[in-house]
């Protein structure tokens, strides 16, 4: 494997479908040290796209893990005015968003879990001034990752930390299509079979979606005039972006308040330096009733707690379980990857995008159409061989959307 090839390949594959950078366009750059030689790549490249500025936005996980465990408590009970001002400030001249991430899936796995909650919610209503930029795609955004030693280390344990991030890089290149002759065609390519399913579904406009599986026996209610959305986004400008790279999903809202039944996690869910496993769920009138987990209960019960709107659905996407990501095999431990290997829903808070008023309706309009709202959005997988999905239409018409995990329309 030529790194350095692959990695001006993956550079130039963020700029031109991730981004889709046009001259006078600015960047603001989330990274930590092992982005430095791909932000590098990236910078050369976006200059001469015609981008303007880049703005290094600088994280370090010794300096994060730190303060968790040494700072003095009241530095998790505020969080500082003024950046959520430069944020905002940053979008409001033509910056876009890019995160470059090399996850330690653990570790946050020593900090104290109380100081983790307080400070995720204090930064979630901090930003949420800032998040509406992102969940209505006033700018455009993508996040792509890379390996750190750890997150390589978790992925592939029983190998040399050398030779681990060898074959995470390989594993990335693959399922992002990188390792392709042309990664910005197949992406092209990809875009248009993801759209192909959303056109479709769009044009189903199911009243409610059935879910079928081991430990699943779920209905899905969705708010009239909600979409379907897969791959690129739209910007204000009409330009258009790949917010996650890798993507498999097509992906719309549930309605807050008609969701009932059971509902069993099929993969793992890595947070807060932990996985939570075998995660079950029984849905009342849309809310979360009754749960269990065979590992990490307290901090699924720590997510659900975050707020009314974290014990409700606000996103429910459709992978097949044949999936680039889903054939590797791999954990990821990591949620960008892992929640494209398997169908899966979000607790907490919808995107505007999936309802066709969602950017016209103030917050008690959002409410009333059944979009959800909430500080959190944390995915989690459903998906894999044995689980049926069949779409009824107002009519009482059913039709099989995936069956056995795969694609049956």
């Amino acid at each position: 494997m030529d790194l350095q090839q692959n990695l001006r390949k993956y550079a130039e594959l963020i700029l031109k479908v991730g981004l889709n950078i046009q001259p006078g366009d600015n960047i603001l750059l989330r990274l930590d040290v092992h982005g430095l030689p791909l932000a590098r790549e990236i910078a050369r490249q976006a200059y001469q796209l015609g981008a303007h500025q880049i703005h290094p936005v600088f994280s370090d996980d010794q300096m994060t893990l730190a303060r968790f465990q040494l700072a003095p408590d009241a530095a998790f009970d505020e969080y500082p005015a003024f950046l959520t001002d430069f944020t905002e400030g940053a979008y409001l001249n033509n910056y876009h968003l890019l995160s470059l991430f090399a996850p330690n899936p653990e570790l946050l796995k020593e900090a104290d879990p109380t100081r983790i909650s307080r400070w995720q919610k204090v930064t979630a209503i901090a930003g949420e001034r800032v998040m509406k930029y992102v969940m209505e795609n006033r700018v455009k955004w993508s996040m792509a990752a890379l390996p750190s030693p750890a997150w390589a280390k978790a992925v592939f344990p029983d190998l040399p930390e050398e030779e681990a991030i060898d074959k995470l890089w390989a594993s990335i290149f693959q399922v992002t299509r990188v390792d392709q002759p042309d990664p910005v065609a197949a992406w092209a390519e990809h875009d248009r079979q993801l759209r192909a399913h959303e056109e479709l579904l769009n044009q189903y406009a199911f009243e409610k979606l059935l879910f079928q599986g081991p430990g699943t026996e779920l209905e899905v209610y969705l708010p009239q005039g909600h979409r379907w959305m897969g791959g690129s986004s739209i910007s204000p400008k009409g330009e258009r972006f790949m917010p996650n790279i890798p993507t498999e999903e097509v992906f719309t809202m549930p309605h807050a308040y008609r969701v009932n039944g059971t509902l069993s996690a099929t993969m793992p869910l890595s947070t807060r330096g932990r996985l939570i496993e075998g995660m079950r769920f029984t849905f009342k009138d849309g809310a979360v009733t009754d749960f269990s987990a065979t590992a990490g209960q307290e901090i699924l019960k720590d997510i659900l707690d975050t707020d009314e709107g974290a014990r409700r659905l606000g996103e429910v996407a459709l992978v097949a379980h044949n999936s680039p990501i889903s054939r590797t095999g791999l954990l990821f431990k990591n949620t960008l990857f892992d929640e494209n290997a398997s169908c899966h829903f979000a607790l907490g808070s919808a995107y505007a995008e999936n309802h066709v008023r969602g950017k016209e309706m103030d917050a008690e309009q959002k409410k009333q159409a059944g979009m959800n709202h909430s500080i959190t959005h944390v995915d989690f997988m459903v998906g894999g061989p044995q689980l049926n999905v069949t779409g009824v239409k107002a009519d009482g018409t059913r039709i099989k959307v995936l069956v056995n995990g795969k694609w049956a329309i």
